[in-house]
C-alpha cells in the first residue's frame, strides 16, 4: 500500500496476481533496500538462524516503474541480479544464517541460487515413494547435502499412499532428514522408531554427505528396485539404501550390485530392516561383481539398508 511502484505490473492493467500476490520488483535498489531494512529488524528482533526463501508463484507482467531503460530486455536478468544482491547482504550481515531456497517454488535449483542458499526444498511432493524418483533426478546435479527432504505423515497428504517409517527414515537419509509431522499423533512404538531414525542419521551424516554418490538402479525405468549408495572416497566404508517399489508373489532374488569399494578387501555388511538384522562377511569383488540378493520377503514399500565397513 505504501509503494505500489515496488511491484511489477504493466501501466493501465489489471495485474495477474497468483496466490493473490503481487512480485516485488528486486530490479531496482530501492525496493531491495527497503525489504532488506524490514527483514533485518525481524531476524535482530527475534534471534532468526533460518530462513526459507520460497517463491511460489510465476512471474507475469514484466514491467518495471523504475528508470526508463529498465524495460529495455534485460529486467529479469536485472531482477536476479537483484535477487542475489539481497541474499549477499543477509550473509555478508547474519554469516550465521542458514537460508534455504525452494525448487519448487519458482524452480530456482541453479548454480547462483545454491551458492546463498546450501540447502534447498526440491519438492512439496514428500511421498516417499515419488521422493525416490525425485531425489534420483535431483541428485544428477547437485549433492545430498543440498537437498531438503523429510519424513512425513501417512496417508500421505498429497498421494495418499501409505509407506512404513522406516521406508521413509531412508528415503529422507537421501537428502537434509528431517520430519514434518504431529509427533503427538505418533504411536508409541513410531516415537522409538524416531529416535532410533536421528540416532542412525548421525551415524551415517560423514559417509552420506561427503562420500562418493552412486545410483545402484533407475526408479524412472520401471524397476523393481530402487537402490543408491554413499560411499567414502578411500573405500572404507558405504552406506546402501534399498527400497522394494511393487510387490509380487514368488518373484526372483534381485541382486544388488555395489560400487566404490576395493576388489581384493573384506567387508563386514550389516543389513537392517524395519523389523530385522542380520550380518555377513563378503569381498569387495563379490559385492561389486555378485552383489548382495534381495530376496522375496521384502514386500512393496519395505525398505532396508546396509552398513558396509572395510575389515583389512
Amino acid at each position: 500500500r505504501l509503494h505500489p511502484d515496488w511491484a511489477l505490473r504493466i501501466p493501465g492493467r489489471d495485474p495477474v496476481r497468483g496466490r493473490y500476490q503481487l512480485v516485488l520488483d528486486f530490479s531496482r535498489t530501492e525496493v531491495v533496500d527497503g525489504i532488506f531494512e524490514a527483514l533485518s529488524k525481524v531476524i535482530d528482533s527475534a534471534g532468526i538462524s533460518y530462513i526459507k526463501m520460497d517463491m511460489n508463484r510465476s512471474i507475469n507482467d514484466v514491467y518495471s516503474h523504475g528508470t526508463a531503460d529498465q524495460n529495455h530486455g534485460a529486467l529479469l536478468y536485472r531482477y536476479t541480479l537483484g535477487v542475489y544482491d539481497f541474499l549477499e547482504r543477509l550473509l555478508v550481515r547474519y554469516p550465521g544464517l542458514l537460508i534455504e531456497g525452494c525448487s519448487g517454488g519458482g524452480g530456482r535449483f541453479d548454480a547462483g541460487m545454491l551458492f546463498y542458499t546450501p540447502q534447498i526444498w526440491c519438492s512439496d511432493n514428500t511421498d516417499a515413494i515419488d521422493r525416490i524418483a525425485i531425489q534420483y533426478g535431483t541428485s544428477f546435479a547437485y549433492p545430498l547435502s543440498t537437498v531438503g527432504a523429510h519424513v512425513s505423515a501417512v496417508p500421505n497428504h498429497q498421494t495418499g499412499r501409505k509407506t512404513p517409517l522406516f521406508t521413509r527414515g531412508l528415503v529422507a537419509m537421501g537428502g537434509s532428514f528431517g520430519y514434518e509431522l504431529d509427533p503427538g499423533l505418533l504411536t508409541p512404538e513410531e516415537k522409538e522408531g524416531v529416535k532410533k531414525q536421528i540416532e542412525e542419521y548421525h551415524r551415517f551424516w560423514e559417509v552420506c554427505h561427503n562420500g562418493d554418490y552412486y545410483r545402484l538402479s533407475d526408479p524412472l525405468a520401471g524397476e523393481e528396485m530402487a537402490a543408491w549408495m554413499s560411499v567414502r572416497e578411500d573405500g572404507s566404508e558405504a552406506l546402501v539404501s534399498v527400497v522394494r517399489l511393487r510387490g509380487g508373489m514368488g518373484t526372483p532374488a534381485r541382486y544388488v550390485r555395489l560400487k566404490g569399494l576395493h576388489p581384493g578387501a573384506g567387508y563386514r555388511i550389516r543389513l537392517r530392516g524395519e523389523a530385522w538384522e542380520k550380518e555377513m562377511h563378503l569381498t569387495g569383488s563379490l559385492l561389486m561383481e555378485a552383489g548382495i540378493p534381495i530376496w522375496d520377503g521384502l514386500r512393496e514399500y519395505d525398505a532396508l539398508w546396509m552398513h558396509v565397513e572395510r575389515e583389512d
